[in-house]
């Protein structure tokens, strides 16, 4: 056998040196995220309100990424776009919370309502709302539990619904908040995201009319938000400067869920 030089000796202390020195890495980051997660996990929730669940930390995380997101968002941040003969021809159905009791609703005596100064209340059909301009968007729905589809839409851009329905100065606002018929389910908008020339009031998929599985008569498209965002059968729409209550942000989900 041969005897190894000393050449070769210094070679392979070098490498075993480089192996501990990767290896003591590698613990001492493990011990720090370790401890970080001990951390997080050991510090006070936050006071339920409109957010709750999450560890205060972490919420304050969220808040401020939000604050950065919001600061640098431009209507010119386009999602994606792709064509017909890429969108799914079964649309999966992301969650049916705030639509459970889809057997017992008729969508037939469905108005959208939409909250204005001193108590006025503004009602729309879906009739009034397809006669209107109609926008379809082709793009990649994201969930939250991490699959993504891609899918086409067809309704009403939301800022062209403000426009024609004159509901420019409350678009002035800072949130937008929708809420199912039977207030089941909600989330709130920053107006900036509700506004964007994507964001449809959806009424079709797959250029037919929606079923009760995907929210009909009327459902919320955002692509520039995870799906939990995206509400299906609009009941209720309301225009504050603070936020509003928020379904899933309630549970410890981030409040503002921007992609």
């Amino acid at each position: 056998m041969k005897t190894p030089n000393k050449k070769e000796l210094t070679t392979e202390q070098k490498i075993n040196r480089r192996n501990f020195i990767s290896f003591g890495a590698f613990a001492v980051l493990a011990a720090g995220a370790f401890e970080g997660w001990r951390w997080l996990y050991k510090s006070p929730e936050e006071t339920a309100g409109i957010t709750g669940g999450a560890r205060k930390p972490l919420r304050r995380a969220l808040n401020n990424t939000e604050l950065f997101f919001r600061r640098v968002f431009s209507d010119n941040h386009m999602v994606k776009t792709y064509p017909k003969s890429m969108a799914a021809r079964r649309v999966r159905v992301n969650s049916d919370i705030g639509i459970e009791a889809a057997k017992k609703f008729d969508p037939a005596t469905w108005k959208l309502q939409v909250n204005k100064k001193a108590g006025e209340v503004l009602q729309v059909s879906l009739q009034e709302l397809l006669t209107l301009p109609k926008t379809e968007i082709i793009y990649d729905f994201k969930c939250v539990e991490g699959w993504d589809q891609i899918s086409h839409w067809g309704g009403v851009k939301f800022s062209d619904f403000v426009k024609h329905f004159k509901l420019e100065d409350y678009a002035k606002m800072d949130y937008v908040g929708m809420e199912t018929p039977d207030k089941g389910y909600y989330v709130g908008i920053d107006m900036s995201s509700a506004m964007h020339p994507q964001t449809l009031l959806a009424y079709e998929v797959n250029e037919k009319l929606l079923p009760l599985e995907h929210g009909a008569p009327l459902r919320l498209i955002i692509p520039v938000k995870y799906g939990i965002k995206n509400l299906k059968r609009i009941g209720n729409i309301t225009f504050s400067n603070t936020r509003p209550h928020d379904y899933w942000a309630e549970q410890g989900y981030d409040y503002y869920s921007g992609l």
